[in-house]
């Protein structure tokens, strides 16, 4: 091999020297004849007497010389480590990749190699090192090997990611250690080739923490979640105990933490898990000489590994937790996938209730309401339908409690009120020489407060040309019942501008029935549970029927009359129900006996009909 001085000079190449011969020190050069030219000295003075450990490694991959301080790190002397292997003094052949790329660099195919390696030294301690490789001067046939000890700054490093990824109150993983331990859990090579190629979650929420932190200090609830920490990984530690793994337990912030369990052998080993916990935590906690009780939910979720994401599963986990807070806390709940449907199209009607509004996608629908006495028709309820684009049609229970929580109900009932209003005077101006019918509206009682309810009506009256005796608002028992300040004031207006207000589900409340005399109602519509008493056809039937439905369907018939209010009757579905009902004095029936809920040309057909009951031709359902 030959040498250059690295002082930069433009002298000519200097004679070959033996690089094989130990190397020299400083005394040596200055003491020994100089064999070689002064511009070369220098440069083996600096590669012996420097700090970083250095080799000269040779085109076959053999050290040619190294100097004292690669030869302390190793542990050995330069000339010891004359002729070895420079591949298995660094550990460059323990992967693929570095040793392709090692061997590119000695072939001059690439410029440099720089790695990290964890070497072992002759006295049993690890070290960390950085190698780098890269080639000497074109005329040098060889590569320069240098290693620097980095075992500190790994060190140190690795204390401050454990700061980083654990919690100080806690010293479990945090919600960063957590996710990327899931994460690899998930990746395919991680479950494919080993395990059980599954993945189980219990998350946890404490029930009452809040409480404990709001009285007692913050101080007190960290010792009260360190607590729970350490009992958490008891747990863990004996789930583990028998297999292969130890739950993962962490703390993922406030009082939620996290057991995940990687190849889990299926949901009873989840459920034992959870019951563990649940047990662990339920027991008394001795904090600062007081003794502190606390509860916990668990949500808990196991399934394949294959096609499941990081945030899928944590998905699921929330959602099974919420489940077990509302179910009543103190408790673990499985992942429920059909449960969970019904919670996404629950979101996603939400989501789209009020787009629907704007792009007509509701529909009514109209009941009729039947005179007991005479069988004709004297007026219809109006009942909306959701005809939705992915689900198909919707009936109210499965959108007007949406409806109602997100507020758009507002405008949902002003075009309910709208179009009823429209079509009752369409069939009036299409019927002239029929009695009118009244169309019934029901109405919510957050469109009272949420908007002026009083003046919608008398615009849509205006607009219609519907008189008001035509128009019957229907509002439930609870929402009417004790309603006083700004409900019962709009109820007020609108009896007195003629509009009749009824009273829907009526004996399923807590009714005051001397409140009731002085609402503005007219109607009263018994409850379908009331009704169903009545259902028998034969003397047999009727001997074996409690005859207590009977007498109190007649007083509250009998109540009603006597403070001028007529009578509805719900859900009559055979003609041994109307007729006792017609017997104990019930004004209109409404129910399948006469009609299902049918669009407006067939309410069309009906008008003008003596006996609808006939006419329908429905019957029993």
């Amino acid at each position: 091999m030959r040498e250059r001085a690295v002082s930069g000079t433009s002298e000519g190449p200097a004679p070959a020297a033996d690089l094989d011969r130990p190397v020299v020190t400083e005394s040596e050069i200055d003491t020994s004849p100089r064999t070689e030219p002064p511009s070369r000295l220098p440069y083996r003075s600096v590669f012996a007497a420097a700090p970083l450990a250095m080799a000269v490694v040779d085109r076959e991959g053999t050290v040619v010389s190294a100097n004292d301080s690669l030869a302390a790190l190793l542990g050995g002397s330069p000339e010891g480590l004359a002729g070895a292997v420079a591949a298995d003094l660094v550990d460059l052949t323990s992967d693929a990749r570095t040793w392709h790329a090692y061997r590119e660099v000695l072939r001059g195919r690439q410029s440099r190699l720089r790695c990290t390696r964890r070497l072992k030294h002759p006295d049993g301690r690890s070290l960390w090192v950085q190698v780098t490789v890269t080639p000497l001067a074109a005329e040098d046939d060889g590569v320069l090997l240098s290693v620097a000890d980095i075992s500190a700054r790994r060190e140190l490093q690795a204390r401050l990611r454990h700061l980083q990824m654990h919690d100080p109150v806690t010293r479990l993983p945090n919600r960063t250690l957590f996710f990327e331990r899931l994460s690899a859990a998930l990746e395919a090579e991680s479950y494919e080739q080993s395990g059980t190629g599954r993945i189980g979650l219990c998350y946890l929420d404490l029930d009452g923490f809040k409480a404990i932190n709001d009285t007692l200090g913050h101080r007190v609830g960290d010792r009260l979640l360190a607590a729970v920490a350490e009992r958490l990984t008891h747990c863990a530690d004996e789930a583990g105990h028998s297999r292969t793994s130890i739950p993962l337990v962490a703390r993922l912030g406030g009082d939620e933490f996290a057991l995940l369990v990687e190849d889990s052998t299926g949901t009873e080993q989840l459920a034992e898990l959870a019951e563990s916990a649940l047990r662990a935590i339920q027991d008394p906690f001795d904090i600062s000489g007081q003794r502190l009780s606390v509860s916990a939910s668990i949500g808990v979720v196991e399934r394949h590994a294959a096609g499941t994401t990081p945030t899928a599963l944590m998905q699921a986990a929330d959602t099974t937790l919420y489940w077990a807070k509302t179910d009543g806390k103190a408790r673990w709940t499985l992942f429920d996938p059909e449960r969970n449907a019904h919670r996404m199209t629950r979101q996603a009607l939400a989501s789209t209730l009020r787009p629907a509004i704007e792009r007509g996608e509701f529909r009514l629908e109209y009941q009729p309401l039947v005179g007991m006495e005479d069988d004709r028709l004297h007026g219809v309820e109006a009942l909306i339908r959701w005809n939705h684009p992915q689900f198909g049609v919707l009936t109210p229970n499965r959108f007007i409690g949406l409806a109602e929580e997100d507020g758009s109900i507002v405008p949902l009932g002003r075009w309910v009120l709208r179009t009823a209003c429209e079509q009752a005077r369409r069939w009036q101006l299409d019927h002239p020489d029929e009695p009118p019918i009244f169309v019934s509206v029901n109405v919510a009682v957050r469109q009272i407060w949420d908007s002026d309810l009083v003046a919608d009506v008398a615009e849509t009256l205006a607009g219609t040309g519907l008189a008001p005796h035509l128009l019957q608002l229907e509002l439930t028992e609870s929402a009417v019942m004790g309603s006083a300040g700004r409900p019962l004031q709009t109820l007020k207006a609108l009896s007195d501008m003629g509009v009749r207000i009824a009273i829907d589900d009526f004996g399923t409340g807590y009714s005051n029935l001397a409140y009731l005399s002085r609402l503005p109602v007219s109607v009263l519509k018994l409850d379908g549970s009331f009704v169903r008493g009545f259902q028998y056809d034969d003397r047999e039937a009727a001997a074996r029927a409690n005859p207590a439905d009977e007498v109190v369907v007649e007083a509250m018939i009998q109540l009603a009359h006597r403070l001028g209010l007529t009578v509805t009757a719900e859900c009559v579905e055979t003609s041994a129900q109307a007729t006792r009902l017609r017997s104990i004095g019930c004004d209109t029936g409404q129910g399948w006996l006469y009609s299902r809920p049918v669009p407006p040309d067939r309410i069309s057909e009906l008008l003008g009909t003596p006996d609808v009951q006939a006419e329908a031709g429905v019957g029993n359902p």
